[in-house]
């Protein structure tokens, strides 16, 4: 049995595909979460469903669709969220603990290790923390952007072991089941590849944000974190409790082997790519297969601006992600230097930072 849990309800889970949140539902998935709690176990919620719930609660007003209104309804919603979730975990005698994130509270260093020792304060003393986006204040640039990503993000900060991300599908198909009847469920990934998220499709119940690709985000970053993940329905006779067994139920993403140190923690959940960077094949080969530092000379074009120290994110020529890293120079610096060998750094810009683009020790692979 796993030992750190968090649970990710989407919103089409909280609702049970209805306009507003559907109360006894949200009981019987509190009260799996009690029964494993009682058993020891640390449970993590990231909750959706606070703009769903300002619906509502204003009577399903009429409002254009604009970044405003989203907040408006998450400010009015997100108490009356809590207010449940404080409800329900207090009829089985479990306290809760609210934590509202934005991208912003991870970029940085000291604020994601804030981040961090808040939650592990909620669970060292049995509190079980609810988690959501921030969504009333948080901007297209400091948005997370969905909570399966969310999800990942806290998964990576409180070390989970699991992540149980619950939605409207049993899990991950081989097609769309809505519309092809031959559609057959996966059980178990061990890689992501193209030819997988080409599988993927986006969320047609019109309340959530993410559909089964920002899943798949979610399970890539989350097991390069070290936690397995699984994607299944939320409406499943005891899936919490089933999943948290490690019996099969929906789709199971295992962890890998490794699990990566704080920095390199903090790259994955952290700091949203400011760049690209396409490299060679030469390039993908040292750095995937041979644990490499990326070099000038693998690099074939840089692509957005940032500066030294920030995260880009590392592709192929088919524009795969491949890794996250650090780079030691910035864009313009990089833009001069690409192609070129360790020698000729000092030569193109006057000054060397190094040999390496992203040195190995700032670098996560995002490959199998």
């Amino acid at each position: 049995m796993y030992k750190r849990i968090v649970v990710k309800l989407g919103t089409s889970v909280l609702t049970g595909g209805t306009r507003q949140l559907d109360r006894p539902r949200m009981v019987e998935l509190v009260r799996q979460c009690a029964e494993l709690y009682h058993q020891g176990l640390d449970i993590v919620i990231c909750t959706s469903g606070a703009v769903a719930a300002g619906r509502a609660h204003l009577n399903f007003p009429d409002l254009p669709p604009t970044i405003v209104s989203k907040q408006l309804l998450a400010a009015v919603g997100q108490t009356r969220l809590m207010l449940l979730w404080e409800r329900f975990f207090d009829i089985y005698g479990i306290h809760v603990g609210q934590i509202l994130l934005t991208r912003a509270d991870v970029e940085d260093r000291q604020r994601y290790l804030n981040a961090r020792d808040t939650f592990s304060a909620l669970l060292e003393h049995r509190i079980v923390p609810v988690v959501n986006e921030n969504d009333a204040v948080a901007t297209e640039e400091i948005k997370v952007g969905d909570n399966d990503n969310l999800s990942a993000l806290v998964a990576t900060l409180v070390h989970a072991d699991l992540l149980l991300i619950l939605t409207d599908q049993p899990g991950l198909f081989t097609a769309d089941p809505r519309v092809d009847p031959n559609a057959q469920l996966i059980s178990e990934v061990h890689r992501i590849d193209p030819a997988l998220r080409a599988h993927a499709r986006g969320s047609s119940s019109g309340l959530g944000v993410g559909g089964m690709v920002t899943k798949l985000e979610a399970a890539n970053i989350a097991r390069h974190a070290g936690a397995d993940v699984v994607i299944a329905s939320g409406s499943g006779p005891g899936v919490i409790i089933r999943a948290a067994q490690g019996e099969p139920v929906g789709t199971r993403f295992p962890a890998l082997e490794s699990r990566p140190e704080s920095r390199k923690r903090w790259i994955l959940a952290g700091p949203k790519p400011a760049g690209t960077l396409v490299i060679d094949q030469g390039a993908v080969q040292a750095v995937c297969q041979q644990g490499r530092s990326l070099l000038p000379a693998g690099i074939i074009r840089v692509e957005g601006t940032f500066t030294r120290g920030d995260t880009v994110t590392v592709v192929d020529a088919a524009y795969n992600e491949l890794a996250r890293g650090l780079v030691a120079y910035d864009s313009a610096d990089l833009s001069r230097i690409a192609g070129s060998r360790s020698h000729e750094i000092a030569e193109r810009l006057g000054y060397t930072y190094g040999d390496e683009a992203i040195h190995r020790n700032n670098l996560v692979l995002l490959t199998d």
